[in-house]
């Protein structure tokens, strides 16, 4: 009989989350969505949100023990209200994002709300709530945000996205010093063009992603299990001297 991957995975980095309540943001498609699933086969008892039902409901006929709600992270009270219902986690993956692209003196107001609204205000108000259950219940944690590599340099008509990046970075670094004392750790993952679907068929054009290949020194972009393996690992037990990190995963294109 074949052996499922992602179990032999989970066996492989000797990684398991039994007895542990885990959160993901941004859970109906791509990273967030592979990131659930993985947690889910390596024993947590996983919680995924999104703001699009048919996204979730796929996902649960996919993975019938994670359970799901639809929430819009962007309303800041009653994202809280319905987070806070949701009660206790051990794990936070926050994964939600956006992005606009435009080139600097074009963007509007409404992009500039609309991607910080999901990035980071929201990211805030979601770690928040959980931490702070974290610290009242004494239990410790782990958290991770999914930032990205365009925190650490920048990108051409992607301003906002990139300063929502750089918010991601400097708040992993604040609620490590703040939440370390707690035994709650917070880390993030940075990563660059990843081949989720939308990845795939944003990079497809030769011309656009010739460039940014030749920069990465492994040649290639990151694969959606080069991610999601990074963000398991800083959960796990096995980083459990890692707090604060912003983790690149990408690939050498920052030395580069």
């Amino acid at each position: 009989m074949k052996r499922n991957k992602t179990i032999s995975i989970c066996e492989k980095m000797d990684i398991q989350f039994k007895g542990k309540r885990a959160l993901v943001t941004g859970a109906g498609k791509g990273i967030g969505r592979a990131i659930a699933m993985k947690l889910a086969l390596c024993g947590a008892e996983t919680v995924a949100i999104s703001r699009t039902q048919a996204d979730l409901d796929s996902l649960k006929a996919e993975s019938p023990s994670i359970e799901t709600h639809v929430i819009d992270l962007s309303v800041w009270s009653s994202a809280k209200k319905a987070l806070e219902a949701l009660g206790h986690f051990d794990l936070l993956v926050n994964n939600a994002g956006v992005s606009r692209i435009a080139p600097f003196t074009e963007v509007t107001e409404e992009d500039f709300d609309y991607v910080f609204n999901t990035n980071f205000k929201a990211l805030f108000n979601v770690s928040q709530v959980v931490a702070k259950s974290m610290k009242e219940k004494k239990s410790g944690g782990a958290i991770v945000h999914v930032s990205s590599a365009a925190s650490k340099q920048g990108l051409n008509n992607h301003a906002v996205y990139c300063s929502t990046k750089g918010a991601v970075d400097s708040l992993t670094m604040v609620m490590a010093l703040e939440l370390g004392p707690h035994k709650i750790r917070t880390n993030a993952v940075n990563p660059t063009a990843t081949m989720t679907d939308m990845g795939k068929y944003a990079w497809s054009d030769p011309q656009k992603s010739k460039p940014l290949l030749n920069r990465i020194p492994l040649g290639r972009f990151a694969e959606v299990d080069d991610v999601v393996e990074a963000v398991l690992w800083l959960l796990s037990d096995r980083a459990s001297y890692i707090n604060g990190v912003t983790l690149p995963v990408e690939g050498g294109l920052l030395v580069a």
